[in-house]
């Protein structure tokens, strides 16, 4: 049997869906991976990975989400989480009850699960992935969903995702929205759960599209 239809059979014996109930799938960027307890960027100091998720946890959320291993595949972990929300569904989850957060390279995670699901009413937020070497290296990606894309002006490693929204029909997205911050943060405006960036997510997890 195919690793990851087993780590979806795994994971649907392990939950307890309850309707009405928001799941949120919180995806770590790079500099998380092999390191939960205390990764730190020389340029933006510690990525508080526990603090994000805690916060999610806190807006009463059902929050999964791991430490991956170093080196983790983009697409291979897409195709697990992706089996993990379809374990939700058919466990007779809504679908907008379900959203996928992804950060920086979660974030490029994310929009594998979008394009692997194909499920236009999964909600999705992508903080900071998109740039011209993803767009040329990644081009099988597509954008299903409610898709909320979040960036900073000045952050140097990921901008606008509008590239990306280009190539799907109005079908494929029940809702699109972009913010653009200023904090001035750069790429470590990501690594704690402030305000500018984490207000707006808990809107369109709760369905919020405004």
């Amino acid at each position: 049997m195919p690793k990851t239809i087993v780590t979806a059979l795994l994971f649907l014996a392990s939950i307890t869906a309850s309707f009405g109930q928001k799941y949120v799938f919180y995806l770590h960027g790079a500099i998380v991976e092999g390191n939960c307890d205390h990764p730190v960027s020389a340029a933006f100091g510690e990525y508080k990975y526990h603090d994000i998720v805690a916060a999610l946890r806190n807006e009463h959320f059902n929050v999964e989400s791991e430490c991956r291993p170093a080196g983790t595949d983009v697409k291979e972990y897409g195709h697990k989480v992706a089996g993990q929300v379809e374990a939700l569904l058919k466990k007779g989850v809504k679908p907008a009850d379900i959203t996928v957060i992804g950060a920086s390279k979660g974030a490029m995670i994310a929009m594998y699960v979008s394009t692997f699901l194909k499920n236009a009413k999964v909600n999705f937020v992508f903080l900071s992935n998109c740039n011209g070497d993803n767009l040329g290296s990644c081009p099988d990606i597509r954008f299903y969903g409610n898709v909320l894309s979040i960036y900073e002006s000045s952050d140097n490693v990921a901008g606008s995702c509008i590239d990306y929204k280009t190539k799907s029909t109005p079908a494929m997205l029940a809702h699109y929205k972009e913010i653009k911050l200023n904090t001035g943060l750069k790429h470590g405006y990501i690594y704690r759960p402030i305000a500018e960036w984490f207000k707006p997510v808990v809107k369109w997890a709760n369905g919020s599209y405004e």
